[in-house]
C-alpha cells in the first residue's frame, strides 16, 4: 500500500540484466478485483507474478482471474484473509484525515518502526515509505483502503492453486507474521515458505540481497504448465 517501484529497486537492479521486468501500479480503482483486471490487461500472455504485502493481496486476485496465465508466485508479506471488520472500521478515521490533508501524519503512525526490523537500516527505509507515499498522494490513499477494505478472501484460491510458489516473510514481521504464511504454504500444494532474517515487513528494502537471492532462485524453477 503507498508503494511503487522503489519497494523493489534493489531487485530491479540487480535482476534486469537477466530478466524482463515489469512493475504494475496497483493505484487504479477501489476493489482488489478490480485494480487485478488493470494488472492483467497490462501484463504479457504468460508471466512470474511476485507481490509485497497489498501487491500480494492483488496477486491472488491475479491469480483467481487468470490463472492460465501465471507461471510462477511470490506472496510476499502478506494475508490471503478477508480484512477483519475491526480494522476495516479503523481505516475510515485515517481516510477522513487524510481526505482534510494529513497523509503524512497517518502515514507516521500507520508504518510505525515497529513493523520493521532493528536495525540501523530502519530509518532509511521508513523514509523511502514516506516519500513513496507522498508522491502517489491522498487519492490513491483512499482507494486503496478501500479495496482492501473489501477484498476477498483468497483461501479458496489457494487451495486450488498449482502454481510454483514462493512464500517469504520477514522474521519480525508484526504486521503479517510467519503463522499466517505458514498457513498460506500449507493450503498450496507447490508453495516452499522462506523467513527472512533480520527482516520486517519490507524485507526487499531490509535485506535485500537475501530476498533477491531468493527470487532468482524462484525465477530459475521449472514454470507451470496451463491445464
Amino acid at each position: 500500500m503507498m508503494c511503487d517501484a522503489r519497494i523493489f529497486m534493489p531487485q530491479i537492479v540487480a535482476l534486469s540484466g537477466e530478466q524482463t521486468i515489469h512493475v504494475a501500479p496497483i493505484t487504479v480503482g477501489d476493489t482488489v478485483e478490480a485494480i487485478a483486471r488493470h494488472v492483467v490487461a497490462g501484463a504479457p500472455e504468460r508471466f512470474a507474478l511476485a507481490g509485497l504485502s497489498m501487491g500480494g493481496i492483488v496477486a491472488m486476485e491475479v491469480l483467481r482471474q487468470a490463472p492460465g496465465r501465471v507461471t510462477r508466485l511470490a506472496l510476499m508479506d502478506t494475508n490471503c484473509q478477508a480484512e477483519m471488520s475491526n480494522i476495516a472500521a479503523a481505516r475510515e478515521p485515517q481516510i477522513v484525515r487524510v481526505m482534510t490533508g494529513r497523509l503524512a501524519e497517518v502515514m507516521r503512525d500507520e508504518m510505525k518502526p515497529g513493523y520493521l526490523a532493528p536495525g540501523p537500516q530502519r530509518l532509511e527505509v521508513l523514509n523511502t515509505v514516506m516519500e513513496m507515499a507522498l508522491a502517489l498522494g491522498p487519492d490513491v490513499f483512499v482507494r486503496q483502503s478501500r479495496a482492501l477494505q473489501r477484498r476477498p478472501d483468497q483461501q479458496g484460491t489457494l487451495r486450488k492453486a498449482k502454481t510454483p510458489t514462493l512464500i517469504l516473510c520477514g522474521e519480525h514481521d508484526a504486521l503479517c507474521p510467519i503463522r499466517r504464511h505458514e498457513f498460506m504454504a500449507h493450503l498450496m500444494p507447490n508453495a516452499r515458505l522462506e523467513v527472512i532474517a533480520e527482516a520486517g515487513h519490507l524485507p526487499t528494502l531490509e535485506q535485500p540481497n537475501a530476498v533477491t537471492d531468493l527470487l532468482r532462485h524462484w525465477l530459475a524453477s521449472p514454470v507451470s504448465v496451463p491445464a
